[in-house]
């Protein structure tokens, strides 16, 4: 886990006891081959063409596997990397960090803790003017928007 000095949970191996237990075949069924890629075997889309990259809609960010609230609108930010972009979690235990070492590279990943699926990676004291100086960098396939419901979206009761 990240702690306030940065630091990661350096277990490897097995996934921890998660509250959504299923099958491969079971997380095959359900999402789609992109999805399952990104979730499930920790790939990465391509810059600048998910979803969210862009988006400034208010609302809250789901896994996408299986629904828990992740991050929320309040937190994003145009970091201009191609992904979306957000400087914290919705709240604390929501995701889980492990260290990754792939690709010759030593970073953060940041996994949904409720069902083990991949969301992205950490990134820290890159100078954005955010309060926690964190860029949780997460790929949009991983997540799904649910807006917010606004004074104007809501019913006129006439």
């Amino acid at each position: 886990m990240v702690d306030a000095g940065g630091q990661a949970d350096t277990k490897e191996g097995a996934a921890p006891e998660t509250a959504v237990q299923k099958s491969d075949a079971q997380w095959r069924e359900e999402l789609t081959p992109e999805e399952y890629r990104v979730l499930r075997q920790a790939g990465t889309e391509r810059p600048y063409t998910g979803e969210y990259w862009d988006t400034h809609t208010a609302g809250v960010y789901q896994c996408r596997a299986c629904g828990t609230e992740l991050f929320t609108s309040n937190e994003k930010f145009d970091s201009h990397c191609g992904w979306p972009s957000f400087w914290a979690p919705l709240a604390e235990g929501t995701v889980r960090y492990i260290h990754d070492r792939t690709l010759g590279m030593d970073r953060v990943e940041v996994r949904c803790a409720a069902c083990d699926s991949h969301l992205g990676h950490v990134f820290e004291g890159e100078g954005y003017g955010t309060p926690t100086d964190q860029r949780y960098c997460i790929n949009s396939v991983s997540l799904r928007l649910v807006e917010k419901e606004g004074p104007d979206d809501a019913p006129s009761g006439n």
